[in-house]
């Protein structure tokens, strides 16, 4: 590990590490491309991951915010998946029992299309008021959308007087480097009302180490968090925590929180201590690498034997292992049910993603599954398409080296 006189954006301590270095990656990898030359030519900024020892938050130490391009063109969303919205309306329903969200005012930060955001509103007959510049409003449909406001803007402190009930945060944290004033707005926020709770989900790092899963890296992430790490930033902005957990296979973890005295409560059992922390860093930069390794090697293979290989996952896990792996030919193309993703092109490699119909008569011998929690959907899709392939989900349990099966 590398030493840097960077000040870390979460404890505010000093002596950062790099562990982790990838140059020449898209700044932004769900923009929608409308043409190959615009998706390869889109400026390319460099990730070095650095780790603080007193607190273990996680950062991209050269993150350049203004390289960012938040808009409409921007498509972030997984709702198109039956999965995902299995997921997401599980999530609401248990949220809205447990807090009592029953014609409440809920407000989300980051809502990007809006769909968590109107199913609480749905669900729970709330009010929804919802934060994010890529919201679309004319693809919302809803039944209650008259009882929902959407800003197109980035939270900050000029919407401090915007008050709820609960307030729900989601995949939004890991963009935002400032990650201490960012909580801080948001506890100010609050000021007394004390009964507010507040819900985060962001990406698990601890899933991303275990698995050594470097195609979870990229841009729009500049900040990273393990359960310790991101409950120990909460309790330093006044929060109590009460209640982490990880779901969808451990890819995404959740905070419940609500204000409190400053540093008040014990960690949580399955907080880990910076230390721990610090044993996941040392051990996945080698597990990385044999994981890239394997399967750079695993996709020549494929390519050199005349088979046609395509990726399922048209967003930033896609890529970033292509990037990564620095896949040009070998890949065909790139697979999504999201069909504003489709006629579109993937950032730096210029790869076109299709919709799942063009398999009929592309015919792939082998479909590498960006994400595994999608494999029986998918496995449904090509079924129900008469096309025979060869499943290989990225996170291919074969495919790791020893001591990162978990």
């Amino acid at each position: 590990m590398r030493a840097v006189e960077t000040v870390c954006p979460s404890c505010g301590g000093q002596g950062m590490s790099v562990f982790y270095e990838t140059r020449q990656v898209p700044v932004h990898s769900v923009l929608l491309f409308p043409t190959q030359q615009q998706a390869v030519e889109y400026p390319r900024g460099d990730i070095e991951l650095g780790v603080c020892p007193r607190c273990g938050f996680i950062s991209n130490v050269v993150f350049d915010a203004s390289k960012h391009e938040y808009s409409e063109r921007y498509e972030e969303t997984q709702g198109f998946s039956q999965t995902f919205q299995a997921f997401h309306r599980a999530l609401a329903t248990r949220l809205i029992e447990e807090y009592d969200l029953r014609q409440k005012t809920v407000i989300e930060i980051g809502c990007g299309k809006g769909e968590f955001l109107t199913l609480l509103c749905e669900l729970g007959e709330n009010t929804g008021i919802g934060f994010d510049p890529a919201y679309v409003e004319e693809r919302n449909v809803s039944p209650a959308k008259d009882r929902m406001t959407f800003i197109r803007d980035f939270y900050s402190e000029r919407y401090s007087h915007v008050h709820g009930d609960f307030v729900v945060c989601k995949m939004t944290l890991e963009h935002i480097p400032n990650v201490r004033e960012f909580i801080g707005t948001v506890r100010r926020s609050l000021g007394d009302r004390l009964q507010t709770r507040v819900f985060f989900q962001i990406p698990n790092m601890l899933r991303i180490f275990g698995e050594a899963a470097f195609w979870d890296i990229y841009y729009e992430h500049c900040s990273y968090f393990s359960p310790g790490s991101l409950a120990r930033l909460f309790r330093s902005c006044d929060f109590e925590v009460l209640h982490l957990e990880t779901q969808y296979a451990d890819q995404y973890l959740m905070i419940e929180a609500m204000p409190g005295a400053r540093g008040d409560g014990r960690p949580l059992p399955m907080e880990e201590s910076p230390e721990s922390l610090l044993e996941e860093v040392r051990a996945f930069m080698p597990r990385a690498v044999q994981v890239i390794s394997q399967w750079r090697q695993r996709i020549v293979e494929l390519h050199a034997a005349g088979k046609r290989t395509v990726i399922w996952g048209g967003g930033s896990k896609g890529v970033t292992f292509l990037t990564t792996l620095e896949l040009g030919q070998e890949i065909a193309f790139a697979v999504d049910v999201n069909p504003y993703r489709s006629g579109t092109f993937l950032g730096r490699t210029g790869h076109e993603i299709v919709a799942p119909e063009s398999l009929v008569s592309s015919k792939p011998d082998a479909v590498i599954v960006m994400n595994p929690v999608y494999c029986k959907e998918i496995q449904e899709e090509l079924d129900r398409l008469g096309i025979v392939a060869e499943v290989l989900p990225i996170h291919d349990l074969d495919a790791l080296p020893e001591g990162a099966q978990r």
